[in-house]
């Protein structure tokens, strides 16, 4: 660290991620400001930090078109009345209802991006609590488990995934191949702990399920509709890669959405600008300035300082690494949030590589789309695992348990930070050494 701009970037990045870890300010305004900070520094020009964002343009396309996607058929109630099925599938047994949750969040957030999923079916859970008389706090965190694992489950399930699995030039198909797997594992493990850790729950039963409100499905026409616009993203997702002029999952998510406020405006369920008013223009913006600090730390040569260091430390002992990065970035993310830490260390492992001549220079271009050698690639899968299950291990570990914990509070329930680790230390624990034999098997055969 020989140069001013060095420092500033280092002290901007630490500042920024000590705000969001503390709360002190709103993780959108801690991220922009650190962002222009290094710009009115000189650390780098507006210019710049614009091209540094563009590099991660498909991470941003992803997720808007995900989240018009979703928002658009919120008029529908399609949500609340599959959370209502949910409790009339139970039959008054809390054991199903609890497997009734991870039953429905499970394939949601294969697709959909944790935090929102969490935004449109939390609400529901403390009403459905009330009814049948149990304490709401255990079901919204088991929620939040289920949709931080089942991110794993897809390429788009979440952001961190996605993000590492762009480095990678990774496509749908090959994740869902390789990686599944490892994602189903993680709900494994969560649905084995469901009967220690919620045992109050699992040995419920509930009476008078008759008295229980009926919710409807609204607008079923326009839901039909929608559905099929879901079904067709979700086939291109798979199918589009392998075309023989690609078709980005960026691309596909942004024409679903497109489409979806088509149906909205033709069928008026909404208005287009009370859609585009719903989306969460905020993380967007946090995504944004987190790319320009990380753009900080590589132009500075803070990142191709650290990943020397990696190389001393680990040489070209792929598989230690790989299991030494999976729990470290568990632990790490449990703390720091996700999406921040894998943009950071993204480059980190790619300089890392190409230092000790296991990946040629040409990786680090953006613009490189050529496969990674397999032998290297379970160092990037043990980061995904890593970044997305430690998530589970405190309240602050991810976008979804800070919304989780907002509407309980709107419901008159605090999840404070000792609550959410008793039930999450021990499932983030349970599954990084699920996801180590994963790894171990993988690499192995």
């Amino acid at each position: 660290m020989n140069t001013l701009p060095e420092i500033i970037a280092i002290l901007v990045f630490i500042s920024v991620i000590t705000i969001i870890i503390f709360e002190w300010l709103d993780i959108t305004v801690a991220g922009l400001l650190g962002a222009l900070i290094l710009v009115f520094f000189h650390v780098m020009t507006l210019s710049e930090a614009i091209g540094y964002i563009s590099k991660s343009h498909g991470t941003l396309a992803l997720f808007l078109g995900v989240m018009i996607l979703v928002r658009t058929f919120e008029p529908t109630k399609v949500f609340d009345y599959l959370a209502a099925k949910m409790v009339f599938w139970a039959k008054g047994s809390g054991k199903l209802l609890l497997l009734g949750i991870v039953g429905i969040t499970t394939p949601i957030c294969a697709f959909l991006p944790n935090a929102t999923t969490v935004m449109l079916l939390a609400p529901l859970i403390p009403p459905i609590a009330a009814d049948i008389g149990v304490d709401f706090v255990p079901l919204l965190i088991l929620m939040v488990f289920v949709a931080n694992s089942a991110g794993l489950l897809t390429l788009v399930g979440d952001p961190a995934t996605f993000i590492v699995g762009s480095s990678i030039n990774i496509s749908f198909l090959d994740y869902l191949k390789k990686l599944s797997l490892g994602g189903a594992l993680a709900i494994v493990v969560i649905v084995a702990l469901l009967p220690i850790l919620f045992k109050p729950i699992w040995n419920t039963q509930f009476e008078h399920l008759e008295d229980l409100p009926h919710p409807k499905i609204n607008h079923p026409f326009a839901l039909t509709l929608g559905a099929i616009i879901v079904v067709l993203v979700l086939i291109f997702f798979i199918i589009g890669e392998s075309f023989p002029i690609p078709i980005a999952p960026a691309s596909v998510a942004l024409l679903g959405g497109t489409l979806a406020l088509l149906l909205a405006h033709k069928t008026k369920i909404d208005t287009v600008p009370n859609i585009l008013r719903d989306v969460d223009w905020s993380t967007l913006l946090f995504f944004m300035s987190i790319f320009v600090l990380i753009g900080g730390l590589e132009k500075t040569g803070v990142i191709n300082d650290l990943s020397g260091v990696l190389a001393l430390i680990l040489g070209k002992n792929i598989l230690f690494g790989s299991l030494s990065l999976l729990f470290v970035i568990g632990l790490l993310s449990s703390l720091v949030p996700n999406i921040p830490l894998v943009v950071a260390m993204v480059p980190l492992l790619q300089q890392y590589l190409v230092t000790v001549e296991l990946l040629p220079a040409e990786v680090m271009n953006p613009d490189f789309t050529g496969q990674f050698p397999a032998e290297v690639l379970p160092l990037f899968y043990a980061m995904m695992y890593g970044a997305t299950l430690g998530g589970n291990g405190t309240l602050v570990g991810a976008s979804s348990n800070i919304v989780a914990a907002g509407i309980s509070e709107q419901h008159g329930k605090r999840i404070d930070f000792r609550t959410f680790l008793h039930y999450g230390f021990p499932v983030m624990i349970a599954q990084l050494f699920a996801s180590a034999i994963y790894l171990t098997v993988f690499f192995v055969f």
